[in-house]
């Protein structure tokens, strides 16, 4: 019986000693974290679409009529002003330039003639001009043919890369046709559309203001090295769409940039005194946001708010909270509206900070 008595001692221990560790644990559990909204001036970033052109991108196009003799270059290939790219077979126009040399020759010496004959009153002074005119029209007709013969070799008209060829060695192309396409990309042009209520925006501010510096998202989500500078505003809206268009004008040393590339433009916007909370901190009701508001009595209570902007791990918040407000920051699922918990308060500085090195992992 002794030996029964003290089993039934140690079993009274051990399950009150369990029952301790449980109702520990579950007030261990039950604690949570809240912290209060922070007011600070704060940039954030409206996104538009952007289409990327170079500076300078032009056609080239044949000036002549005849067959593609030989291509100098290759597609892609970076090429200084004066470089020649194409030669057109040039045996008509040749042929062209000794007839109008021969016939300019000719009337040269017929003028040279006459107006031996003229110094010595030979002839009129009206046979003179004549002969005069004649040469005068050789000349022109040898320039033409020259001309035409130059335009049988195609130049870069300045340094750029060659987009692909249209034409293959031997084609036979017509006067105007287009060979390839030549693009400057050491400067590239980004358009951009902008509505109407935030084109008044920029313009307002702008006035006073120097040049608006905004970044490139390129497709890869990476932002482009260099800022831009935005440079010109189109003259008229589109009335289908209600916006208007934008350039900025990005460096490109490296050549990064390609014409018809597409990327977003990132226009900084300064908020003052913006109210920024954990995006963790906030709930989903329908189409609606709420945050748990902690009351004096350290009762929960749900609250909607309007978010202005959306930040990596954190909103704006528009409207519906203070900066002296109490926030659950985690837990939010453990919990319902009118519940009293306890919690530990944890500064939203060391919870900010805490976000940005997790958003620069």
């Amino acid at each position: 019986m002794k030996r029964i008595f003290i089993l039934a001692i140690v079993a009274t221990v051990f399950i009150f000693s369990s029952c301790k560790h449980k109702t520990e644990e579950k007030e261990a559990e039950t604690k949570f974290l809240v912290t209060s909204p922070i007011e600070r001036d704060t940039i954030v970033y409206k996104e538009y679409v952007g289409q990327v052109q170079s500076s300078s991108h032009i056609e080239i196009r044949s000036q002549e009529r005849g067959y593609l003799e030989k291509i100098f270059v290759d597609e892609g290939q970076f090429v200084k002003k004066g470089t020649l790219l194409f030669k057109i077979m040039p045996i008509i126009y040749q042929a062209e330039v000794a007839k109008a040399k021969a016939e300019m020759e000719f009337a040269e010496i017929e003028y040279k003639n006459t107006k031996s004959l003229s110094d010595n009153n030979v002839v009129s002074p009206n046979e003179l001009a004549l002969a005069k005119a004649k040469l005068d029209k050789a000349k022109a007709e040898l320039a033409l043919a020259q001309a035409h013969l130059g335009f049988t070799e195609i130049r870069a008209p300045f340094d750029g890369i060659m987009d692909r060829f249209q034409k293959r060695l031997g084609s036979l192309i017509d006067e105007g046709e287009l060979l390839t396409t030549l693009s400057d990309n050491s400067r590239m042009w980004v358009y951009f559309n902008v509505p109407e209520a935030e084109y008044l925006d920029y313009i307002q501010k702008a006035k006073s203001a120097s040049a608006q510096k905004v970044q490139l998202q390129m497709a890869n989500k990476e932002l482009f090295e260099l800022p831009g500078v935005v440079e010109t505003i189109e003259a008229d809206f589109n009335n289908e769409t209600g916006n208007i268009a934008f350039r900025a004008t990005f460096q490109n040393p490296k050549g990064i940039l390609r014409h018809g590339e597409t990327g977003n433009i990132m226009m900084p916007v300064n908020l003052k005194n913006a109210v920024l909370i954990p995006q963790k901190a906030t709930f989903d009701v329908l189409d609606k946001k709420f945050v748990y508001i902690v009351d004096e009595n350290n009762v929960l209570k749900a609250r909607q708010i309007t978010i202005a902007q959306e930040l990596p791990h954190l909103y704006i918040v528009a409207s519906g909270l203070r900066a002296t407000d109490k926030i659950l920051a985690e837990g939010l699922g453990k919990v319902k509206n009118n519940e009293k918990i306890t919690y530990d308060f944890v500064p939203f500085a060391k919870e900010l900070a805490e976000l940005n090195n997790l958003h620069a992992e």
